[in-house]
């Protein structure tokens, strides 16, 4: 990795579906794709681009992992956050992971950004199964703050800043590939405002290892108020369409914090 890359930075953005296009933002570009490098599948999924990306945004170096692995793909949770893994033992201290989410808050709309504040892991995986990696972290790893109150407050001051509005909730992490019955909506509103398919394995493994971790959803369509099926191709356009105020909302955020924790 180091010799595709150089130095690894201590600041990581994971970009879900249709999010990639923050890469693009990014100056002094390397670029790697993810078949060149040890430990990183292939991305499979629409909207995930596969390629790991160097570069800086407002003066602050930062990584970009374009694409990731999901659960759904065959691939159980330790093999699915290895390249997570991966960076975190080069050094990675502050993990913004994205994703696109449904939402299960009636008060939400396509388009909006969504800070989330706790997840449940409803996909019944957990990456840290299986013998522990005693050099990134303890057996037992706390969870009782899974998503950093410090990055919390610097990203609801940076939406404030560039006059976003963003949305708070609870996230569910899904197994999928399939999107939700009206049954399982009707139940998932009473524990949580978005779901997904990703993020929960990732923090898991960012929290093991001690990083802090930022979590931010796309809401790409409205569960609770679906009007047809819902399809991949309608969340990789809500993604290209929220990109910007994504992207500008991350490198505010970027130039903001302190990558190093």
């Amino acid at each position: 990795m180091r010799r595709q890359l150089g130095a690894v930075p201590p600041l990581l953005v994971v970009t879900g579906s249709g999010l990639g296009a923050f890469s693009s933002r990014l100056d002094n570009q390397v670029t790697a794709g993810y078949e060149d490098l040890p430990h990183f599948p292939p991305s499979a999924v629409a909207g995930h681009a596969g390629k790991l990306v160097k570069g800086s945004i407002h003066g602050r170096e930062v990584l970009v992992m374009s694409g990731r692995k999901h659960l759904y793909e065959g691939v159980d949770a330790a093999d699915a956050t290895l390249p997570l893994r991966a960076l975190l033992a080069e050094g990675v201290r502050t993990v913004i992971l994205s994703n696109a989410a449904g939402a299960l808050n009636p008060t939400f709309d396509v388009g909006d950004l969504m800070l989330i504040t706790d997840h449940v892991n409803n996909m019944f995986r957990n990456p840290l199964v299986g013998p522990n990696l005693d050099e990134l972290g303890g057996r037992f790893p706390d969870m009782s703050e899974p998503y950093s109150r410090a990055l919390m407050a610097t990203a609801r001051e940076a939406a404030r800043e560039e006059s976003i509005l963003l949305r708070e909730g609870v996230y569910v992490g899904n197994l999928g590939p399939n999107y939700e019955t009206p049954a399982e909506v009707h139940f998932l509103r009473q524990i949580a405002d978005a779901a997904g398919m990703s993020t929960v394995p990732e923090t898991l493994a960012a929290r093991h290892a001690g990083a802090r971790v930022l979590g931010i959803s796309l809401i790409s369509n409205t569960l609770v108020r679906a009007s047809g099926p819902v399809t991949h191709e309608e969340v990789i356009e809500a993604g290209r369409l929220g990109a910007d105020r994504f992207t500008r909302l991350v490198g505010r955020i970027v130039r903001k914090v302190d990558p190093s924790g």
